[in-house]
């Protein structure tokens, strides 16, 4: 009976031995890499914990910079104005030779103011008003110098980028409160909330309508830049000396506005003198009796008795 008693023991601590074999050869056969999802032992954690943030902020700062670079760099919006003056030998021979240039440029007129020499030793001058594309507006300045000699230059921008980004983002925001606005209209509802809702949505409207409007000017800006040109006649003019006809027209014309001065001037006079005619009657009246008057107050002189020369 004893020996009956221990061998089941003995077999029983052998099969736990060969179940503690094969276990420990299973964990062996463990690829290394499941090994990384173990979770830390107690040793380790401080190491993992002051690792985490490192690793972390690296990983921050590389997506960051990855981000920096999918963003594309924005060219500034930019309103350029120039501004030039040209002596030139013939204005009207360079007037003609900027209407081909802007022709060229796909650019437009928009003003031109010509002076011609009124007085002796005056120059003949043109002021003209121009807008080409803003990826022209090199281009097409030193075409215009060409034109003759550059007295003055000069080219001033003025970058709208911020005001453009701000508008955009106004509009997108009206344009949102419009569409809500109209979800709100569809729904059933009182006449009261209607009428508010649709008050409201026309409000919007108009100030988005504002906003666009402005940002079309914005954008009509930078796509086209404003050229001030002046020209200047090289050598001043003298005033020609008119013809015989146009002389004898204008001494014609001086004449006849002369005589129509003086009927105009005779015809006033008879209108004041018969206006003050009652006057006048009573002043005559006063001259002519005064001298009456004088007449008859001087005594008379007795007439000297005729003497015979017989």
């Amino acid at each position: 009976m004893p020996a009956l008693t221990q061998l089941p023991g003995k077999s029983a601590l052998f099969v736990s031995a060969l179940l503690g074999s094969v276990i420990f050869t299973s964990c062996a056969s463990v690829p290394q890499t499941g090994s990384k999802a173990l979770p830390p032992s107690a040793g380790d954690t401080r190491n993992v914990n002051q690792a985490a943030p490192a690793a972390e902020s690296v990983g921050a700062s590389q997506s960051l910079k990855a981000e920096a670079a999918q963003v594309p760099q924005t060219r500034p919006q930019l309103i350029k104005k120039a501004a030039m003056t040209v002596i030139v030998n013939s204005v009207d021979r360079s007037i003609d030779t900027v209407t081909k240039i802007i022709n060229n440029k796909q650019g437009d007129l928009i003003g031109l103011n010509e002076r011609q020499p009124t007085k002796e030793n005056a120059r003949h001058t043109a002021s003209i008003i121009l807008r080409v594309p803003q990826n022209q507006l090199d281009s097409t300045l030193n075409e215009l110098a060409k034109l003759g000699t550059v007295e003055n230059r000069n080219i001033t921008a003025e970058d709208v980028s911020n005001q453009l980004v701000d508008i955009q983002a106004r509009l997108s925001n009206l344009r949102k409160t419009e569409a809500n606005l109209q979800k709100i209209m569809d729904r059933s509802g009182s006449v009261r909330d209607v009428l508010s809702v649709a008050q409201e949505l026309s409000n919007v409207r108009q100030s988005i309508e504002q906003i666009d409007a402005q940002l079309k000017n914005l954008q009509n800006q930078v796509a086209y830049s404003t050229i001030t040109l002046n020209l200047e006649a090289a050598v001043s003019s003298s005033s020609p000396q008119r013809g015989l006809g146009s002389q004898i027209q204008e001494t014609w014309n001086n004449s006849s506005n002369s005589v129509g001065e003086f009927t105009v001037g005779l015809l006033k006079l008879a209108i004041w003198l018969m206006v003050y005619s009652p006057y006048l009657l009573i002043l005559a009246a006063a001259i002519y009796g005064l001298n009456r008057w004088r007449r008859n107050s001087q005594p008379v002189r007795p007439t000297p008795p005729a003497e015979n020369y017989e």
